[in-house]
């Protein structure tokens, strides 16, 4: 078990965070007077001190909240949680959103060191109670309450907001109804290869989710190429899910034999590709959906026989 070693807040993006001795935390928003909080999956941004050290042996002379983390722990191994654990202080639950990030723009502590430590080892996560913490609070690291999800839609107009994502929504809603999610990411880009590539691989090789799930872009126009890059990033294919969906879905239309969705693994993942539109993706997810978890413990090494009585 460890400790909170540091609180640090800031009242603006992009600045250094100055330390506090304790803070008010927000149910879905985060920490109260921090720029960083607000109704997105970053709430709340933790780093080890021990992450801290290895810049200071570089000979930099940084503390905590120079890397704009809010919390910083000791004894904890943040580098080693996964998305959808959840990290405990004084009753106040929060839950790991993402692992590490992109910088678009680099820090003065990058051009001093040459690195930064803050997008490799620090971790986000969003919270769930309100409640206070101080430092000194002990740190208790739980598993997940579910699986880990992330939905991506795959939209050229929705990206540049010419035109509303109801799929996205239904498909998360739909999640929440019939399976136990410990968090849902979020996420909606143009139909881009490179970035869909890109965002499959983070997501199961460094996020790790249990399940992904594309919406749109799976037939055979120019730009629907959601199966290309699928077949491209998994390790193995599951032909029976898209088989299934296609079957089903054709006895309502004959346009379902025009679909290329797909699922496969990549590690530790299930991806799933599913229509763009909101009453084809869910009448495709209703076929496979109680395959899922068994599919995703399976795969994480489940070794229950799987026969059926």
């Amino acid at each position: 078990m460890g400790k909170v070693y540091a609180i640090s807040i800031s009242e603006k993006k992009g600045t250094r965070k100055s330390n506090v001795d304790k803070v008010q935390i927000k149910k879905g928003h985060g920490i109260v007077g921090d720029a960083h909080a607000g109704d997105w999956h970053r709430q709340v941004s933790f780093l080890a001190i021990e992450s801290i050290e290895k810049m200071r042996k570089l000979g930099l002379d940084v503390k905590s909240g120079d890397f704009a983390e809010n919390i910083t722990t000791q004894g904890v191994e943040l580098c080693r949680m996964k998305v959808g654990e959840r990290i405990i202080i004084s009753g106040v639950e929060f839950v790991i959103s993402q692992i590490g990030k992109v910088c678009h723009h680099r820090c003065a502590i990058y051009y001093q060191a040459g690195d930064c430590i803050m997008p490799k080892e620090g971790i986000f996560a969003v919270v769930k109670n309100d409640g206070d913490i101080q430092v000194g609070d002990e740190i208790e690291i739980m598993p997940k309450d579910g699986f880990s999800v992330a939905i991506i839609t795959l939209s050229d107009k929705g990206s540049k907001g010419e035109r509303e994502d109801i799929t996205g929504l239904r498909i998360k809603e739909y999640l929440q109804e019939k399976m136990n999610i410990s968090f849902i990411r979020y996420e909606m880009i143009p139909d881009e290869k490179v970035m869909l590539e890109n965002m499959l691989v983070d997501f199961c090789d460094l996020q790790c989710f249990d399940l992904v799930i594309t919406n749109g872009s799976t037939g055979i126009s120019p730009r629907d190429i959601a199966p290309n890059v699928t077949k491209k990033v998994i390790d193995n294919e599951l032909p029976g899910f898209g088989e299934a969906m296609r079957m089903a879905s054709f006895q309502k239309t004959s346009h379902a034999i025009i679909s290329r969705a797909l699922a496969g693994t990549r590690r530790d993942t299930l991806i799933l590709n599913l229509p763009g539109s909101p009453k084809g993706a869910i009448e495709n997810l209703e076929v496979v959906i109680d395959a899922i978890p068994h599919t995703i413990k399976k795969l994480q090494g489940d070794k229950e026989d799987c026969a059926r009585n």
